[in-house]
């Protein structure tokens, strides 16, 4: 019987190529399709709950949110619900939370929440609404540490993108989440990032900064003011372009505070308030600053923004695109050193820079707002930008009109 030996078909080099690279294209679509659905199909979700807390009293300073009562126990509430998302399945969905109401209810507080979360666009809405509610409830079942939860009173709805932004950026200081880089020595700012910055205009010509504080009040420099108090010369506009604004109002009045000298070059009571028609509806990229209360202290080495479209070089041109700028606070004391101001900053004055110079507010940049986060990131108007020795030079930081100083005379003025 004869032997047979067995063939081995062996696949030619270049069929070999065209598997491999029908292999590596299939796992390039899988890998694509995969990060489409896990980072660009993905959008932002709102939620709105509610809950009585039995153990704190009602009393009128829980309905001022820049109220001392108020930030604590919002910062409480935001803690407990941000601590309750950090594990799976739901970790890194929530964005972030915000107590936008506290109102009496039944010898207790009713606590208004919206929740924002990124979640695949294409997921189940009931299974997105459930893994939310479980997970919320089963926190607000756990101890809550100072706060005791009436349970039957928690109700939780998912609502419209509009009214969940509606709902935040009625409360003051929010801002969009943006990495804020490092006016003089400043980067440009994107839209939205700084949304109560306002441009007044004299004559449709750039001249200071603003502060929206209030959807009709703005706060800047008595002296942006200075031999021009028709409110007919006057408009302002909101955005980070001059060129085009995102929103334009005119003036209807002009406050300057009544102590300041406009006959001469001072720079105490440097303050004014100016009232805009028509009044501004909040939107993500235009709304209001929070105002401290008169008793906030912002300690030294406090780390600050101040923003502004003025001059980047001394007596330089005012740019087109807002810019910002980090700097830092401070004190009185070292301010009034012979070699940096030598005993001329009062109370109501506030440095910040750095010695060392390098980054400032500059010309065109008068009136406009200097700010910093409180621990909720809610941001707050420490200073108006006011005075000093040419831009950035080593010795001589900002000089800010102190907010803090002034707060009880801007109530009067406008009821903010």
């Amino acid at each position: 019987m004869a032997g047979s030996t067995a063939k081995t078909k062996v696949l030619e080099p270049w069929k070999i190529a065209l598997i491999v690279l029908a292999v590596l294209v299939f796992m390039a679509v899988v890998i694509g399709l995969l990060l489409y659905f896990l980072v660009y199909d993905q959008k932002k979700f709102f939620y709105n709950a509610t809950f009585r807390i039995n153990n704190v009293r009602y009393q009128p300073n829980l309905e001022k949110q820049t109220s001392v009562e108020y930030r604590d126990l919002s910062a409480t509430v935001e803690t407990m619900i941000n601590q309750a998302f950090q594990a799976p399945p739901l970790r890194k969905k929530l964005i972030n939370s915000y107590v936008v109401r506290l109102s009496p209810d039944e010898g207790g507080i009713l606590a208004d929440v919206v929740l924002v979360f990124k979640f695949i666009a294409s997921d189940s809405r009931k299974v997105r609404w459930e893994s939310v509610h479980s997970t919320l409830l089963h926190r607000l079942k756990a101890p809550t540490g100072p706060l005791r939860i009436d349970l039957a009173s928690y109700r939780l709805s998912e609502i419209p993108a509009e009214s969940g932004g509606n709902l935040i950026y009625s409360c003051c200081g929010t801002r969009i989440d943006k990495s804020v880089e490092r006016i003089y020595g400043g980067n440009v700012a994107e839209e939205g990032e700084w949304p109560w910055q306002a441009s007044l205009q004299l004559k449709g010509v750039h001249r200071c900064g603003a502060s929206l504080i209030s959807d009709r009040w703005l706060v800047t420099a008595a002296h942006c003011f200075r031999g021009f108090k028709d409110v007919n010369s006057w408009t302002t506009s909101f955005g980070a372009r001059l060129k085009p604004p995102t929103m334009k109002r005119r003036l209807r009045q002009i406050i300057v505070h009544e102590n300041y000298a406009d006959n001469v070059m001072s720079h105490e009571y440097d303050i004014a308030v100016a009232q805009i028609t028509p009044p501004v509806k909040f939107t993500a990229d235009v709304h209001r600053v929070c105002l401290p209360e008169a008793r906030q202290v912002f300690p030294d080495n406090t780390t600050c923004f101040v923003t502004g479209w003025g001059a980047l070089v001394d007596d330089g041109p005012s740019v087109g695109e807002l810019r910002e700028t980090k700097v830092k606070i401070i004190g009185n004391k070292i301010c009034n050193r012979v070699e940096v101001y030598d005993h001329v900053i009062s109370p109501g004055m506030l440095c910040a820079g750095y010695l060392e110079g390098g980054s400032d507010a500059c010309q065109g940049d008068s009136g406009g707002p200097l700010v910093t986060p409180d621990a909720r990131d809610r941001w707050y108007l420490v200073g108006i930008v006011s005075w000093g020795a040419e831009c950035a030079k080593p010795n001589k930081p900002g000089v800010y009109t102190r907010v803090t100083y002034y707060r009880d005379w801007i109530a009067a003025h406008t009821g903010v």
